[in-house]
């Protein structure tokens, strides 16, 4: 596979950390693919055939109940992976694996991963730190969505998500962000007011930017510091 000069295997931190021999064997099965916003890369229940090694697109994975109330439990970027089941040897969650923020991602068959898993230990230990860093995320989410604030998730959704952009700018809506959050549209209109209020985002139709991140960091909860340094000490800095 020819990559363009914009899309590079090596924008992704796990495919960059991968060992050389590893990269020679699995690069050419590597497959650029599209994130277009919204697009369900996986459903619940459904068997997985590939994993995605995002570069710059943020996918979420949603758990969706059965009145379509949802909420997000993990969100992956350049940093990781998803389709971990096919790792984990379950080949299907009961999540619901959605692109948050369009952009880019490497697709890979899940055969192939696994195949190459088994035979080299380095990336096996590779994938067993993301598997640890990936599962302190979802329960500090879960911890964050019971205790802390609408104000204090929302900060903490934002610095999650552009930890995983080259940039300060996200579109998302303020629908969607709810449905990731799991509460009331008019709860994330009023606390993105506040943040707007205090000059630390920037919301126009669907347009976030982040005018003041130390700020942001100022009001988030604990919960992102914890997720942000598990995810440092776990996994290559690219």
């Amino acid at each position: 596979m020819s990559a363009t000069p914009q899309h590079s295997p090596q924008q992704n931190h796990l495919l960059a950390a991968l060992p050389e021999v590893v990269q020679e064997r699995l690069y050419p099965f590597l497959e650029l693919a599209e994130m277009p916003l919204g697009r369900v890369l996986f459903e619940s229940g459904v068997l997985m055939r590939h994993v995605y090694f995002p570069t710059d697109a943020i996918i979420s994975l949603l758990y969706v109940m059965e009145n379509g109330a949802s909420a997000e439990i993990a969100v992956v970027g350049n940093e990781g992976m998803v389709g971990l089941a096919l790792f984990m040897g379950g080949e299907s969650t009961t999540s619901r694996t959605i692109v948050q923020s369009a952009g880019f991602a490497y697709r890979l068959l899940g055969k192939r991963f696994t195949d190459e898993v088994n035979r080299h230990s380095e990336l096996l230990m590779l994938m067993l730190r993301y598997t640890q860093s990936l599962i302190t995320q979802m329960a500090q989410t879960a911890v964050c969505n019971r205790h802390h604030s609408i104000d204090q998730q929302l900060c903490r959704w934002l610095l999650l998500s552009l930890d995983r952009l080259s940039g300060d700018h996200l579109i998302m809506t303020q629908e969607l962000i709810a449905n990731m959050l799991g509460v009331r549209r008019e709860g994330v209109t009023e606390a993105a007011g506040r943040l707007q209020k205090q000059g630390v985002i920037e919301y126009h139709r669907g347009h976030i930017k982040v005018l003041n991140r130390p700020k942001l960091e100022e009001l988030t909860c604990e919960c992102y510091k914890v997720v942000k340094h598990e995810t440092d000490r776990l996994l290559p800095q690219i």
